[in-house]
């Protein structure tokens, strides 16, 4: 099972939407995915589910159950919703996160290891995809201490590169917890080539990370954001798209990132 988590301090950068797509693509490959939403905002929860379903949802049906005493015999094992697509899971997230999600993470004790926990109460995935918040706070934290790789998308804009250099701090940090932890690399995404800026941000980018850049970019294409309306993944509502075939390029490249280095966990969490 590899743990990938979706980080960066900006909202609008593509967290969400990469690890909806992504997981299209991977279920669409074979694999059972597993997205876990540790965003208060909810954002792959609703995409999946809609607004109605998620903002109804108690919090011991929520990630939120990790946080909060008052659910401590709570039936995990029940966090896990289906999606209406064959291999792809959810675990929920709505507003009743939002109160756990604290500054200074590093001093919640063992609530640091919340979601690598639950990930090994879980059945075994081939892959888990954790959609962050645009912040270092408790659920970024916590969701590199259950990681194996950490994929940082980036717009190719001032604001979208601002946090770059906390993000990596931050994972620097969180390897006293989970010494293995590795940055997967930067994402550009919601890029328009025919943009002068977006193409001198990539130059610059690239040439400042050199290979720590995936080769793989994330078009600002309308079939993302159709699909999304829709709530359904590219892969599975527009398959034949530039957009759908950009996913499975970065599906591709993910994995040969990863099989260049063996990957922390083993299925059931060893």
């Amino acid at each position: 099972m590899t743990v990938l988590c979706l980080i960066n301090q900006k909202g609008g950068c593509g967290k969400s939407s990469t690890g909806f797509h992504l997981a299209g693509a991977l279920a669409a490959d074979g694999r059972r995915v597993l997205l876990v939403d540790a965003d208060p905002q909810g954002s792959t929860s609703q995409g999946f589910f809609g607004p109605g379903l998620v903002e109804s949802l108690p919090p011991e049906r929520t990630l939120a159950v990790l946080f909060d005493e008052r659910f401590g015999f709570a039936d995990r094992s029940r966090l896990a919703l289906r999606t209406e697509f064959e291999g792809i899971d959810v675990v929920p997230a709505n507003h009743h996160l939002a109160r756990h999600n604290k500054p200074e993470p590093e001093t919640g004790g063992d609530l640091q290891y919340a979601v690598r926990e639950l990930l090994d109460e879980l059945p075994a995935y081939d892959v888990v995809l954790i959609d962050c918040p645009p912040n270092l706070y408790t659920c970024s934290w916590t969701a590199m201490v259950a990681s194996d790789r950490v994929l940082i998308p980036v717009p190719p804009e001032d604001f979208g590169t601002q946090g770059i250099r906390a993000v990596h701090a931050a994972v620097g940090e969180a390897r006293t917890l989970n010494p293995s932890l590795r940055r997967l690399g930067h994402l550009l995404t919601r890029v328009d080539s025919r943009l002068l800026i977006h193409r001198s941000y990539e130059k610059e980018l690239r040439a400042a990370y050199g290979e720590l850049v995936l080769d793989t970019t994330v078009p600002e294409a309308s079939a993302f954001k159709v699909a999304l309306a829709r709530r359904r993944p590219v892969e599975f509502h527009e398959p034949h798209s530039k957009a759908a075939e950009a996913t499975r390029e970065l599906m591709r490249e993910i994995d040969a990132r990863l099989a260049s280095k063996q990957p922390r966990r083993a299925a059931g969490g060893a």
